[in-house]
């Protein structure tokens, strides 16, 4: 068998094949940091390309449904942004852009003959993370030792967008083993953030999240386990969704650690328009994905739960703020950021309260203790085949190697150390919904704190190897409430300068308070989760939007 180094090259230069090369441009120097505009500057899209490509993905589905734009033009517009993006920020995996151009003339044909859509998301061009299998094509999910396998039948989830009328294009790039929350592999490299190159675009969904912000792609689907759609979404400035275990189908995807099946992954959406979160989840949950999938729970988009039928119909509303875990203190942006959410909402009436965090650092080494029984093992035995090396660090270079907690760190566990510490994770579960309800006495409403509102991670997107706390997210796959991500605003040196030190919580908080410096996070986008309770995507969706309606009337 080749060298691995080999075999990565060889995948490699395919996938250079795969890129159209007529549209190949000459990217800014790499002193050039911020490239969100250059999508639009480069001369390669024309003035309707940029206009489709600029479009909500509401307004991009009306236009479809009546003809006035074609698929055909639509997936043209997002292909052609796509491959800019990608050799802006190195974002893609797999390129199919004629199959996606084949499929978006049939919708063209289908709605022409018969003046109907084939579904909720005619002609809607849709980038996938590199772990949902297309039949005929490899899913590397960035290990040299899957390279050359290629996928017989759709992952579920892929069926089901097509059978709504999607057009799937590319897929996007994913770190190694997919447990770590920056993106880098050993075939397809490091993908960057599109508003300052010298920071990370996140992970394990990163590919997503930096091509969504260049807007190469309208809608994307991501997995998160610990916070894969989240911190790509905050750190690129764009709308996310973690649901709940089983609300959108996983079968037939690839993923790291299969069979641990206590905190599970889940695909949620990425969206650069906050539209995307409700169309993506309405057209899953109401094509039935549990007579596909098994482990799919059994629950139609409820537009009763979207009125917020269980949240006083939308009216007063009490959010909670979380202005950190315990753990860890979020940066000075961060906490501007929360500043600014709290005076909107109560702007618009709605009535803000302090949420005081239980059990968030034990909620984290649970997660951690839950991968880690197997997943030396697991990766280990996944790259052995070719004796890819498993990487240990996102750093540039290996000057400052100190191993993330989310890392293997030992030689796993038996399975009765295991179910202690999923007993553990039942016991704080109830505790967590216990002291949720108790919030009833003061939130004057009558009801518990209807959403929490938190950090996606105590910083805004750090240089590349610097992301080694993700607990931010992973308290809410522990406990499984689903959360979604919305944009707030943008470092700003003049507002955002170093505090003087805090009491710290212990070296690690210190560490991460020593990180910041305002000219080294310089026009990093800044997002907030707003969390609800397990399987209650619906209402996030909704609480979210008004969020967003209060964040955009208080400018």
């Amino acid at each position: 068998m080749p060298h691995w180094t080999a075999l990565a090259a060889e995948k490699k230069q395919r996938q250079i094949k795969s890129i159209p090369q007529e549209w190949l441009v000459t990217p800014p120097p790499p002193s050039t940091l911020d490239v969100t505009g250059f999508p639009e500057s480069c001369g390669l899209l024309n003035a309707r390309e940029i206009e489709i490509t600029n479009t909500s993905v509401d307004v991009l589905l009306k236009k479809l449904a009546s003809a006035e734009w074609t698929a055909v033009d639509v997936t043209t517009a997002f292909s052609k942004r796509a491959i800019v993006a990608h050799q802006l920020v190195n974002c893609l995996t797999e390129i199919f852009i004629d199959r996606a151009l084949a499929r978006a003339a049939e919708l063209d044909n289908h709605l022409k003959k018969t003046g109907k859509v084939v579904g909720p998301l005619h002609g809607l061009p849709i980038s996938l993370k590199d772990q949902l299998c297309i039949k005929g094509l490899e899913t590397t999910m960035g290990y040299v030792s899957w390279i050359g396998q290629y996928a017989e039948k759709n992952a579920v989830l892929v069926d089901i967008l097509i059978e709504c009328g999607a057009v799937p294009f590319v897929r996007t790039n994913i770190p190694q083993t997919l447990m770590w929350p920056e993106s880098f592999n050993n075939i397809f490299g490091r993908t960057t953030n599109p508003h300052n190159t010298s920071l990370t675009s996140g992970g394990s969904s990163g590919g997503e999240g930096a091509l969504i912000a260049l807007k190469g792609s309208p809608l994307g689907v991501g997995s998160d386990i610990g916070g894969s759609v989240r911190i790509p979404s905050a750190f690129c400035g764009i709308y996310g969704l973690r649901p709940s275990y089983g609300r959108v189908p996983y079968c037939g995807a690839r993923n790291s650690l299969e069979g641990q099946d206590s905190i599970l992954s889940v695909f949620g959406p990425m969206t650069s328009s906050l539209g995307g979160l409700k169309v993506f989840m309405k057209a899953v949950a109401n094509s039935k994905p549990w007579l596909k999938d098994p482990l799919a729970v059994r629950k139609k988009w409820d537009d009763d739960e979207y009125g917020l039928a269980d949240h006083g119909s939308g009216k007063d509303l009490c959010f909670a703020i979380m202005w950190d875990d315990g753990v860890v203190v979020p940066h000075p942006p961060i906490k501007r950021s929360l500043e600014i959410t709290r005076a909107a909402l109560q702007k618009a009436g709605h009535k803000v309260v302090d949420w005081k965090p239980i059990k968030h650092r034990l909620l984290g080494d649970v997660a951690r203790d839950i991968w880690n029984a197997a997943s030396a093992e697991d990766f280990m035995i996944t790259t052995s085949s070719t004796g890819e090396p498993i990487i240990s660090t996102m750093e540039l270079d290996d000057a400052d190697n100190v191993a993330a907690s989310f890392r293997p760190q030992n030689g796993g566990a038996t399975a009765y150390q295991l179910w202690q510490v999923q007993k553990l994770r039942q016991n704080i579960r109830k505790e967590y919904i216990d002291h949720w309800n108790a919030t009833a006495s003061e939130t004057g409403t009558g009801r518990p704190v209807d959403a929490i509102i938190c950090p996606a991670a105590p910083f805004a997107a750090p240089p590349h190897g610097k992301n080694k706390y993700a607990n931010y997210t992973t308290v809410w796959n522990t406990l499984d409430y689903p959360a979604a991500v919305f944009p707030v605003t943008t470092v700003d040196s003049a507002l955002d300068g170093k505090e003087p030190p805090h009491s710290f919580y212990d070296d690690f908080d210190k560490t991460v308070y020593e990180m910041y410096d305002p000219e080294k996070f310089k026009n990093a986008p800044i997002c907030l989760q707003l969390v609800g309770r397990t399987l209650e995507e619906e209402a996030v969706i909704k609480m979210t939007e008004i969020v967003d309606a209060a964040l955009a009337a208080a400018k």
